[in-house]
């Protein structure tokens, strides 16, 4: 039981963003906590943190403590303490460009229009590592995409966001457990 993972939701702290599609890797983590009994408490690294081994790896969770747009302070000084592969770093995010309800994985890529994924894959100068990626979208006509990402999930969204929340979770498992072809495999797209 020595390989280390580091499991990292992006969002912005405090109670005021807390239910905003901003948030899901967050929520993705509260999923987690809740099925595997464990609470992000332990402040490191600029963020929220959790370490618990699961399917014979020590995984930390991670919920960067910084807003949204610094995220990669959070997860570089977290890969650079445990010098691990970036294969061995997954981030769960949101994702306008994903229908919500559905889910994305991805062995790499790029950040997209996400803040969020720009800081870590400048901090980390490589967009070689997994990510898990929540779909929000479309973006409804006439709101700004920053308003959109920033507003509470509206109670007609709900269980379609729930619903790919519990997929997200579903996928880090499969990764944990397997690997990361088998979470495409079974859970992209739906």
């Amino acid at each position: 039981m020595n390989q280390q993972i580091i499991v990292a939701g992006l969002g912005n702290p405090g109670p005021k963003y807390s239910r905003t599609y901003h948030n899901c890797g967050f929520m993705v983590l509260e999923i987690l906590a809740q099925r595997h009994n464990f609470l992000l408490k332990k402040i490191k690294f600029k963020a929220l943190t959790a370490e618990i081994n699961y399917a014979g790896k020590k995984v930390l969770f991670i919920q960067p403590s910084t807003y949204m747009n610094r995220s990669g302070e959070s997860i570089r000084a977290a890969v650079d303490f445990y010098k691990i592969p970036l294969e061995n770093l997954l981030i769960i995010y949101d994702d306008i460009d994903i229908e919500i309800g559905k889910i994305r994985i991805r062995p790499w890529g790029s950040a997209g229009s996400h803040n969020g994924m720009r800081s870590i894959i400048q901090y980390l100068n490589s967009d070689q590592f997994p990510r898990i990626r929540v779909g929000i979208g479309p973006q409804p006509e006439n709101i700004d995409i920053i308003q959109h990402v920033m507003s509470n999930v509206p109670a007609n969204q709900q269980k379609n966001l729930f619903d790919a929340l519990n997929k997200a979770a579903d996928a880090v498992e499969i990764i944990l457990k397997d690997n990361l072809d088998l979470a495409m495999n079974r859970l992209n797209g739906i």
